[in-house]
């Protein structure tokens, strides 16, 4: 009877424990079905767009952020008086116009907490929250922890990779983001700086705060990571691309920009995924671009220091106008100075030819030709600019060499050196740098090539108005002892070489008016007074004979007038032409 009782006992406290675990199973199933339904139901609305543009967000904090973010559950009021709902701008008449129909929408608006830079979103209703809370209370109390946090994260993850793409963060691999063209990818970085800081400190640290109200006590930071680790792998993996990717001049602005917003966010990074091994991968990721980014700036910078150093001689500019090489060199240089706080951070050695071209031949013997002053308390990243600067003026003087007319050769010189010491003049960060010295040196050089044309192109008009050679004796000469067949053969050839250099003169380009005007002004003075003087002292010995029109063509004022026709960049005005016409018809 007891073996019959024992044997009939066992199968019936077998049924039943399989029974229960059945029905914790099933209850379980249904608990993990409630939390998706909650999950992907009663979620708010995260309006990501309207905080893009946000200050709070891109402004650095005082306060730590892991204060605000580490706070217990339910503690509604963590991280002091600065933790307060508010409503972001943009959704502010939207929120009002709804509470005042008191209409029941099925869209729930989020409720913002603002810890300076750090916007705390409810993704949640409060009441869904402690559902949440007890629905993960049991699944984990009956063993089933994982499937309660399995299915969390593929909710929220679902969520949080929505945010991304919302804001025009595209999934990218690091060579889709390198090879794209250049245009395309300053605005993706734009795009992505504004994206980051939503992210990092709405989106992902909302994420925590609710992650921590869902299953603090129960389970480690897990939950968290796998919710936004594919989104923040993502976004991280942009910046990374970036940073390894082609390294030209025209990427320096657009990377300090990413740095700039790097360092920014890496103490917010830092107090997301540096508390807990599963997260720290991330934190670690984020952490490593800055240093990829700062190799990468002082590269760029390395490299336009050598194109502007060797971009090569070929076509003169027509008129000795700028050179573009000096335009784009001179405008890069005023963005580096509005850059100058970070980048006096990043930049921390001095250009050295003999280590940075010790690998280029040619860059080595153009920099060897070099010489820049090396003032006391110089900051590297000074110091590398006068270093560009004195490169261009280099690089220009063999582009002056390509001109075979040497006036010329001195005006395109003159006009280009010129450009520099203005632009240095009108950015009071780049004086500082480049410094009062080295801009006495190109101001003494200026000056010279200023000589060097007068010399070049009125040297030898002027000999035409000398008086040697003219008093000679003989039958030839009048009473007086001039000789009148030289006067007229030295009007003549005063007539032939000023057209000739009002000709072409004319078409050469000075840019700058005042530049443009000082240059006429000492013209004149050298040239107005010699002719009037020649002309008070000879006029008489042609005007006696025939034809006196044909040696003195012009007087005092024509010459005064055609000189305001040099370095216009176009052909002698008509009137002046005209002038001229009827002086020598």
């Amino acid at each position: 009877m007891d073996d019959g009782h024992g044997r009939g006992a066992t199968p019936r406290r077998s049924s039943s424990s399989s029974f229960s675990e059945n029905h914790i199973h099933a209850a379980m199933a249904r608990l993990e079905e409630e939390l998706r339904f909650v999950l992907e139901n009663c979620s708010n609305d995260i309006d990501v767009e309207s905080l893009v543009d946000l200050r709070s967000l891109s402004a650095r904090s005082s306060v730590s952020m892991g204060d605000e973010i580490g706070c217990s559950p339910g503690d509604e009021t963590a991280g002091g008086s600065d933790f307060k709902a508010e409503s972001p701008p943009s959704l502010a008449s939207a929120a009002a116009a709804e509470e005042a129909v008191g209409a029941a929408s099925t869209i729930r608006r989020s409720s913002y907490r603002s810890t300076r830079n750090i916007r705390v979103v409810d993704l949640l209703p409060p009441d869904t929250v402690e559902d949440l809370r007890g629905i993960a209370e049991r699944m984990f109390a009956a063993g089933h922890g994982w499937e309660c946090a399995r299915a969390y994260c593929a909710a929220r993850k679902e969520v949080v990779e929505l945010c991304l793409t919302r804001l025009g963060v595209d999934q990218l691999e690091i060579g889709d983001v390198q090879r794209l063209e250049w245009e395309v990818l300053e605005a993706n970085i734009r795009r992505w700086i504004r994206a980051a800081r939503v992210c990092v400190r709405v989106v992902f640290a909302s994420e925590r705060r609710l992650c921590e109200l869902v299953f603090d006590g129960l389970t480690d930071d897990a939950p968290f990571t796998e919710a936004v680790k594919s989104a923040a792998l993502q976004l991280f993996g942009f910046a990374e691309a970036v940073s390894t990717g082609c390294r030209s001049p025209e990427k320096l602005f657009k990377m300090l920009d990413l740095h700039d917003a790097m360092a920014d966010l890496l103490p917010d990074i830092a107090a997301l995924f540096q508390c807990c091994t599963s997260s720290e991968p991330i934190y670690t990721q984020a952490a490593e671009i800055l240093p990829k980014l700062t190799e990468a700036i002082r590269e760029i910078i390395s490299e336009f220091e050598t194109a502007v150093l060797l971009d090569p001689p070929k076509t003169p500019v027509p008129g000795g106008n700028f050179h573009p090489l000096t335009r784009y060199v001179m405008n890069y240089l005023g963005l580096i100075s509005d850059y100058a706080p970070a980048l006096v951070e990043l930049i921390a050695t001095s250009p050295s030819a003999s280590s940075q071209f010790s690998d280029n031949e040619p860059a080595a013997a153009a920099a060897a030709q070099i010489d820049v002053p090396e003032p006391e308390n110089q900051t590297p990243l000074a110091a590398h600019l006068t270093w560009i600067v004195a490169a261009l003026h280099n690089n220009l003087e063999n582009k002056a060499n390509l001109y075979k007319d040497n006036a010329l050769s001195h005006l395109f010189f003159m006009n280009n050196l010129h450009y520099i010491v203005q632009k240095v003049k009108a950015s009071p960060e780049l004086r500082t740098m480049i410094g009062d010295e080295y801009l006495r040196r190109l101001n003494g050089r200026y000056r010279q090539l200023a000589t060097g044309y007068q010399r070049a192109t009125w040297a030898s008009i002027l000999h035409c108005l000398r008086d040697e050679g003219i008093h000679v004796a003989g039958k030839l000469s009048l009473s007086s002892g001039v000789s009148r067949s030289t006067v007229r053969d030295r009007f003549r050839a005063f007539n032939a070489a000023f057209e000739e250099v009002h000709r072409t003169q004319a078409m050469w380009f000075v840019p700058d008016a005042q530049l443009r005007e000082e240059l006429r002004i000492s013209i004149s003075e050298r040239l107005v007074p010699a002719y009037r003087g020649f002309l008070g002292r000879y006029r008489q010995h042609v005007e006696n004979g025939r034809h006196p029109e044909v040696y003195i063509k012009y007087s005092v004022e024509d010459l005064e007038l055609a000189l305001s026709d040099f370095f216009e960049g176009s052909p002698a005005s008509v009137n002046n032409r005209r002038r001229f016409h009827r002086m020598t018809s």
